[in-house]
């Protein structure tokens, strides 16, 4: 089925920023739309975001140009081609820009196109999308890692250093109790917060924003939030953080502000083994600095036989930067993000590679969002076990836990809950997932 028409335009993302929305149109009058999300702390190799600059109009961050290259330069050439042909397409879609970032036309214009098309193809195909992406027998539902207390820059710097705060309700028998779970937590460590005096207004992600003593104090805050409900920290559910410590990283220092802290990477390390040894975290995502790459493998070699260390912006969703990851073995699992690359035949490889070398693949969400689920089809497709897209709050992270639940549903009893087998075993490999 050939596509007939390919129509961008710039709306706004979940903090008030210009994003693109993609529309795309069959022959056969099959329409289908799709929003591309942003990122706050972005890794420096990241795929290029194309902004307008002027700063008459959304203070600079408009993106009418690469709306544009959508409807003026892509549009053209990819209508009357195959919808199906989703590599071909994203393979045109490179070539028509012609950089190795995408710096031409914009990564936020090709992966706009991108996923619109998958989505378009998936219909015509009628399957779920979730069933075109990963076939037929794709029904593993994903662990939602929810960010129930945001620091750092999602915080504005209030309270903790350590950007996210997660936790993953792996107990449940699937995953809409484990979504129900997740809920009562959050819920119950409003209550806690209230009752201690402590700010509930969230941040970029649905998370609370306590100004905290310590960044140890977000994880007590939420294990008795946990046990408040009846649950039980480490069996039912455990922890993971995600410090983004590229944002605190300066000279070669980890300056940690809450605690009046200065450390160099082993230090830094130490202080993580410690929260590990002392809380159930079964991952830690972006321990270190993306330019500290040395002392990633010391950090692996230290905390990566029984936890989960996941690259974000020291991988940015890159496959070559992958491949080296792999070879000097400095993490064992690489955080998917589709925006960090731009085009979803290219996250795939990624996926695909990450996989065969036994690391994990950590599907997640932007900070900028809007309320599109491709992600929540793509962690299911690809059985990938685990999902990070926020707290149980605000419409743009609930949709994609919301379609996770329809998921699952459709399924019915042939689907499994990843559940515990995203834990890593005592002797370092990790389990199916």
């Amino acid at each position: 089925m050939k596509i007939s028409q390919v129509k961008a335009r710039q709306i706004l993302d979940s903090r008030s920023n210009p994003t693109i929305e993609v529309d795309c149109t069959l022959e056969n009058g099959i329409f289908v739309r799709t929003g591309v999300p942003s990122g706050a702390s972005v890794g420096s190799k990241e795929a290029f975001e194309l902004r307008d600059n002027d700063k008459k109009h959304f203070f600079g961050k408009g993106v009418k140009m690469a709306v544009n290259n959508v409807n003026s330069i892509i549009a053209p050439e990819i209508i009357g081609m195959d919808v199906t042909k989703q590599r071909e397409i994203d393979e045109l879609l490179i070539s028509l820009d012609g950089t190795k970032d995408k710096s031409n036309l914009g990564a936020n214009a090709i992966l706009g196109v991108s996923l619109a098309v998958c989505r378009a193809a998936s219909i015509y195909a009628n399957l779920p999308l979730f069933s075109y992406i990963g076939g037929l027998g794709a029904n593993l539902l994903p662990v939602p890692f929810m960010n129930i207390i945001n620091g750092g820059v999602h915080a504005n710097w209030q309270g903790a250093d350590f950007q996210e705060y997660m936790i993953a309700p792996y107990g449940a028998k699937s995953f809409e109790e484990s979504y129900e779970w997740g809920s009562e937590i959050y819920q119950s460590l409003k209550s806690l917060l209230k009752e201690k005096r402590y700010n509930v207004s969230v941040g970029d992600e649905g998370g609370f924003v306590p100004l905290v003593s310590s960044n140890e104090e977000p994880l007590d805050l939420i294990s008795k939030a946990v046990e408040n409900v009846g649950l039980s920290i480490g069996r039912d559910v455990g922890f993971a953080i995600d410090p983004a410590s590229s944002e605190f990283y300066k000279d070669g220092k980890y300056i940690l502000k809450n605690q009046n802290l200065e450390l160099d990477s082993i230090s830094m390390i130490d202080y993580y083994e410690k929260i590990v040894n002392d809380y159930p975290v079964v991952l830690l995502e972006d321990g270190l600095a993306e330019y500290d790459w040395d002392n990633w493998k010391i950090l692996n070699d230290r905390l990566g036989r029984n936890i989960e260390i996941v690259g974000d912006d020291i991988f940015v969703t890159n496959l070559n930067i992958v491949k080296k990851g792999v070879l000097d073995n400095i993490a064992n699992a690489v955080l998917i993000k589709l925006n960090q690359i731009g085009t979803l035949s290219e996250t795939i490889d990624v996926v695909n590679f990450a996989r065969q070398h036994n690391w994990g693949c950590f599907v997640s969400h932007r900070s900028g969002e809007t309320t599109d689920s491709f992600i929540a089809d793509f962690v299911v497709g690809l059985g990938l076990g685990h999902i990070k897209t926020g707290a149980p709050a605000r419409g743009e992270r609930v949709e994609k836990y919301n379609q996770l639940l329809r998921i699952e549903e459709f399924l019915s009893g042939k689907s499994v809950f990843a559940g515990k087998s995203i834990l890593k075993k005592s002797n370092g490999e990790a389990q199916s997932s």
